[in-house]
């Protein structure tokens, strides 16, 4: 009964969703069918949930979804008890969509740029991406972006925020990436349940995904095996290497474009840095002893969106971490610095985080958020 009602507030709250799309005329009809495709979407992802608690006492749930949801429970009460997140319905039922993402996201940049396009949305502002929960919808974006000349990346998404709107649930397309896909995605997502900045995409995912590698490293500490603990060491050390080699590019491309090079030339060194940045992410990945870290990434969809959109998960990492080192790591008076940062306009809001990024970072440091398969943590959510 509980549940049908929720249905009945959700097919509510999506009906007023909808209407305000109408109302506003932001973009005609174009605009009104993607606030369709959206709250379609997401009914579909909730109308597919079942209480995890049900399932843990059901016979019939398969042994091992058993054990992968009771351990996704547990990261979920740690997130609440020690992290200080939102303690409510969200990440306590579990939804299988029978596919591998949730969402895709369309990312765009001109073709001579590393300036991220920008969609206006309603309740979350502007915003570096536009996601749709049909994959070939968001590949007919793409396709049209790039006829109008932009370079475009179409990346999946294992998991989204309602920001608390709704409960959301555990889902198989980020259960299906481990224990610490797990952790990263519940702790990062309700994170932006705490502070949320409409239209500041860089300020939110910098601050989910600092709060993120906090919360892990805590899980870790006190919950996490020896062989958790090694593999999340291996994988910030490859980050960190990948991150800077894509910081260093970043420098390079940013210094083309802005060079009196013509149209022309600015092609054809572009193309030469990306190929430039292939061979040398090549040779990283034989350092790590051939293992294929973004190699898609790197191998099929490098350009300037995509290294646009890794800046967007990373670029404040640093500063919000010194951040919370300024406040010895007390996570309630960090989350009041964050807050007190959210109440400022834009430009002082970043330039007092820039003020706090360590010079070797270069302003482009930290880890990318998002958890993807193995090594290609590509921020995509």
């Amino acid at each position: 009964m509980r549940w049908r009602h929720r249905a009945a507030r959700l097919r509510r709250a999506a009906a007023l969703l909808l209407a305000a799309g109408v109302a506003t005329g932001l973009a005609g009809c174009g605009q009104i069918g993607y606030y369709g495709q959206a709250v379609g979407g997401h009914l579909e992802l909730m109308r597919a949930r079942v209480p995890i608690d049900e399932l843990l006492r059901a016979p019939a749930t398969d042994p091992d979804l058993r054990r992968r949801l009771a351990e996704a429970q547990a990261i979920r009460d740690f997130a609440s008890r020690e992290l200080g997140l939102p303690d409510n319905g969200s990440y306590r039922s579990y939804a299988d969509l029978g596919r591998r993402y949730v969402v895709w996201n369309v990312f765009a940049a001109p073709e001579l740029s590393l300036q991220a396009k920008d969609w206006c949305l309603l309740v979350v502002g502007c915003v570096n991406y536009r996601g749709y929960y049909d994959r070939r919808a968001a590949e007919q974006l793409a396709a049209e972006l790039r006829a109008a000349g932009y370079d475009t990346y179409v990346g999946g998404v294992p998991a989204y925020s309602t920001l608390g709107h709704f409960d959301d649930p555990v889902l198989n397309t980020f259960l299906r990436l481990g224990t610490l896909a797990v952790a990263r995605t519940v702790f990062h997502e309700l994170a932006h349940q705490i502070v949320f900045v409409p239209g500041d995409t860089l300020f939110n995912e910098s601050f989910a995904t600092a709060l993120e590698e906090e919360g892990l490293r805590r899980w870790l500490r006190e919950h996490g095996s020896s062989g958790q603990r090694a593999q999340h060491e291996t994988q910030q050390q490859r980050q960190a290497e990948f991150t800077m080699l894509l910081h260093a590019y970043r420098e390079r491309f940013t210094a083309l474009y802005s060079s009196d090079l013509p149209p022309a030339g600015k092609r054809a060194a572009k193309t030469a840095l990306l190929a430039r940045l292939r061979s040398d992410h090549a040779a990283l990945q034989a350092a790590w002893g051939g293992v294929a870290g973004h190699a898609r990434f790197v191998a099929d969809d490098l350009n300037n969106a995509s290294l646009a959109s890794l800046a967007l998960y990373s670029e404040l990492v640093p500063a919000f971490e010194q951040l919370l080192a300024s406040q010895d790591h007390d996570l309630p008076r960090f989350y009041r610095e964050v807050a007190s940062l959210a109440a400022l306009a834009t430009s002082e809001r970043h330039a007092a985080l820039r003020a706090l990024l360590p010079p070797a970072s270069g302003g482009d440091g930290g880890v990318a958020g998002g958890s993807a398969e193995d090594e290609n943590r590509l921020p995509v959510r």
